[in-house]
């Protein structure tokens, strides 16, 4: 595996409602794209409000509702947190994808369909069990930006801010 540095400021989809934003909890129940079910849990980070916001229309659309739809108290906040400084496995540069056996036009196959969790899970359980504090990918929603699935391993993130969906989508 290679690996990219990483750190500094990173942003949480939440909902309102949820406790700690910043738990991987959800992740570890369900699985995500990294990280099996109920085998580790996994934060998945955004690099960018641009990202975010594109996550968020992601997760409507197939629904047919637009964000501009939601009534402001029912759209998800955003937290910021700052990740520590480190080196993660990298999925995002094209000799890193190609170190786990992820073709250069990851998070798409080559024939361009999106490739599914089914096929990162065993790189991330392979990640967790080398010891990785967690991966740097390009995103599904869009390529060009980063997210960063952090571990839950020594996970020990504060929200630096919250914002209203109003306020930044």
């Amino acid at each position: 595996m290679r690996h990219v540095s990483r750190g500094g400021i990173y942003l949480r989809i939440a909902e309102r409602s949820w406790k700690d934003p910043l738990s991987p909890a959800y992740s570890l129940e369900r699985g995500g794209r990294w990280n099996p079910a109920r085998a580790f849990g996994a934060l998945y980070l955004n690099d960018s409000a641009e990202l975010a916001r594109a996550q968020v229309r992601r997760k409507l659309e197939p629904r047919g509702i637009r964000p501009e739809d939601l009534e402001p108290a029912a759209g998800p906040v955003l937290v910021k947190t700052d990740v520590p400084a480190g080196r993660f496995v990298d999925a995002v540069s094209e000799a890193g994808l190609r170190s786990l056996s992820l073709p250069a036009s990851y998070p798409l196959s080559i024939s361009g369909e999106e490739i599914p969790h089914s096929r990162c899970q065993p790189i991330g359980a392979d990640a967790w069990k080398a010891g990785e504090p967690g991966i740097a990918c390009r995103s599904a929603a869009a390529p060009d930006l980063e997210e960063l699935a952090l571990f839950d391993r020594n996970l020990e993130l504060k929200p630096a801010s919250t914002q209203r969906f109003e306020a930044w989508y």
